[in-house]
C-alpha cells in the first residue's frame, strides 16, 4: 500500500475492540481456570479453548488487513524512543496472539487431551503425546500468559496516554468514535 492512510479502517477498528474484549476475557477465563477445581472449571475450558482458536482465525485476518491497508503513521512530533517503543509492543502483542493459542493447543495435544470447541467440533492432535512436552508448553503458556497481561495493560496505559495527555491524534486512528484532540482543534 502506498498511501498512508489517517485512521485505521473500519474492519481493522472493529477487529481490533472485538479481539481486546475478548483477550481480556480470555485472560481473566484462564487466570480463572487455574485457580479453581470447582464444577464451572470444566466449562471455563470449553470457553477458553474455543476462544483461543477464534481469537488466532481473528489475528490471522487482522494481520493480513493491516499488510494491505497499512497502519496510520505516528507523530512526527513523537519522541524516537516512543516510536521504538510503539512498534515494538505492537509486534510483541502480535506476537503473543499468535503463539499463545498455539502453546495453548500444543499443550493440549502434547496431555493427548482432545481438542473439541463449541457445536463438538474437534481439532485433530497435530503433536504426539509427550509428559515433558506437556509440563513445558504449559508452563510457557502460564508464565507467558503473565507477560501477555502486562503487555495488554502497557498498550492500554499507552492508548490512555495519547487519548488524554498528548491527544495527538493516535487513539482516534484504532477508535470507533471520534475523538477531540489537538490535531483536530487547531491546537
Amino acid at each position: 500500500m502506498t498511501d498512508v492512510p489517517h485512521r485505521f479502517t473500519l474492519a481493522q477498528r472493529l477487529l481490533h475492540w472485538l479481539m481486546a474484549a475478548c483477550i481480556l476475557a480470555m485472560l481473566f477465563i484462564g487466570a480463572g481456570m487455574v485457580s479453581t477445581v470447582a464444577p464451572k472449571y470444566l466449562p471455563l475450558i470449553l470457553i477458553h479453548k474455543t476462544l483461543g482458536v477464534i481469537l488466532l482465525a481473528l489475528v490471522l485476518i487482522r494481520l493480513a488487513l493491516r499488510l494491505y491497508y497499512g497502519a496510520p503513521s505516528l507523530p512526527d512530533d513523537l519522541p524516537r524512543a516512543m516510536k521504538l517503543g510503539a512498534r515494538s509492543s505492537h509486534l510483541l502483542l502480535y506476537g503473543f496472539m499468535i503463539i499463545m493459542p498455539l502453546l495453548g493447543l500444543g499443550m493440549l495435544w502434547a496431555a493427548s487431551y482432545p481438542v473439541v470447541l463449541y457445536g463438538g467440533v474437534e481439532i485433530p492432535a497435530l503433536l504426539p503425546q509427550s509428559d515433558r512436552g506437556h509440563t513445558l508448553l504449559w508452563n510457557a503458556h502460564v508464565y507467558l500468559g503473565f507477560a501477555f497481561f502486562a503487555l495488554v495493560l502497557l498498550h492500554l496505559a499507552a492508548g490512555l496516554f495519547h487519548a488524554w495527555v498528548r491527544r495527538d491524534g493516535v487513539f482516534e486512528t484504532i477508535s470507533l468514535a471520534r475523538v477531540r484532540n489537538r490535531t483536530t482543534t487547531g491546537k
